[in-house]
């Protein structure tokens, strides 16, 4: 059996430096992982020089491989631009499932009242991301149109995933689009959220709208969530969400493609912020998003070794924090790689102590 091989996706500014840090963590001399990395240079000058070429080559490569890394990268204003690669990787790559899960960071205090796990299970394509966009008119009397879609395909699928992963972790379904509305459009999603609880009678549900969500949240009790959204919804929503637990670098961000049997096919995971241009070669951003982002990846690798390895840089990542050490954005003054290095001592030790006891 050959070795597994991760499509990384370089980015740009803070990104890239996180990026970095994911990937000394990610060596297979740390995580006694066997790999292979293949590089794809997504910066904003590579997306202009090869007119978002490298994108396509990056996407084929994760569906060859089925596992992908990505950098935050910059998205130019200028609408004759290059744009933003997210949006376009995640149809090239047919992701449908965004998931996001905000959870307790040691020694961060959350929103009160919070603290069991809260996922966000967004779509990834279709929407208001990629819809037809025009304006007619002049003036005052000037008018802007959008033309989004939702398919009921991708409806399911969602549906399908937000209803085995709350039954999975033992979480209720919670939220939901604004159908009442939207009774057509919104409403087909509505439909497939509906007939999945209808199959999977022992997951609780409650179904609201999006706007009491976004309320209820700053209420909840503590019950784990799962929260099914819409594109444009789920971004916004998954910000807050993680910011409720105490900061957006605090959690990784997953793109799944399935099939129509729900196999999970491709895999692709970044951090859920942006470049952050005012931290850019300061040595004082967090890492923690991006180095969950590659443990995660490891999850769906099938082999007990990157199950263990994926289990040690969770935990590492998190005794790390509790220990003390930790960036500014936390409430620390660790720099980016001191906070990484110790990680990286941390998965060493696990992985040498798990193998005395178990090996």
């Amino acid at each position: 059996m050959s070795q597994p091989t991760i499509a990384v996706l370089k980015g740009d500014q803070t990104g890239q430096e996180l990026l970095d840090e994911a990937l000394r963590v990610l060596d297979p001399a740390v995580t006694r992982v066997d790999l292979d990395f293949q590089f794809f240079d997504l910066s904003l000058e590579n997306r202009r020089a090869t007119k978002n070429q490298v994108v396509h080559d990056a996407a084929a490569a994760i569906r060859k491989t089925g596992l992908g890394i990505k950098a935050a990268t910059i998205t130019p204003g200028n609408p004759d631009d290059v744009g933003s690669p997210n949006a376009l990787l995640r149809e090239l790559i047919n992701g449908q499932v965004i998931l996001r899960t905000g959870r307790r960071i040691p020694s961060v205090r959350p929103l009160a009242g919070v603290y069991a796990p809260i996922s966000v299970v967004r779509m990834a394509v279709e929407d208001a991301y990629g819809a037809k966009e025009w304006r007619e008119g002049e003036g005052l009397d000037e008018i802007s149109y959008s033309t989004r879609k939702l398919s009921r395909r991708v409806c399911r699928q969602v549906a399908e995933f937000t209803f085995r992963y709350a039954r999975r972790i033992g979480a209720k379904v919670f939220g939901g689009p604004k159908y009442t509305v939207s009774v057509v459009y919104e409403g087909i999603f509505k439909e497939e959220l509906d007939a999945a609880a209808a199959r999977y009678p022992d997951v609780r549900y409650d179904p609201q709208l999006i706007d009491a969500t976004y309320a209820l949240l700053l209420k909840t009790t503590g019950e784990p969530l799962v929260i099914p959204a819409l594109n444009r919804d789920g971004d916004s929503l998954s910000d807050l969400v993680l910011e409720m637990f105490g900061s957006i670098a605090g959690a990784e961000s997953v793109i799944l493609s399935m099939n129509d049997d729900f196999e999970v096919q491709t895999v692709l995971t970044e951090a859920p912020h942006g470049t952050a241009p005012s931290l850019f070669g300061k040595n004082v951003a967090n890492p923690l998003a991006m180095i969950l982002a590659g443990a995660a990846l490891l999850r769906y690798i099938k082999t007990d070794a990157a199950a263990r390895a994926s289990r040690a840089i969770y935990e590492a990542a998190m005794e790390t924090i509790n220990d003390g050490l930790k960036t500014s954005d936390l409430g620390g003054q660790a720099h980016t790689d001191e906070y990484t290095n110790e990680v990286i001592r941390r998965v060493k030790g696990k992985l040498d102590v798990w193998d005395a006891l178990h090996g």
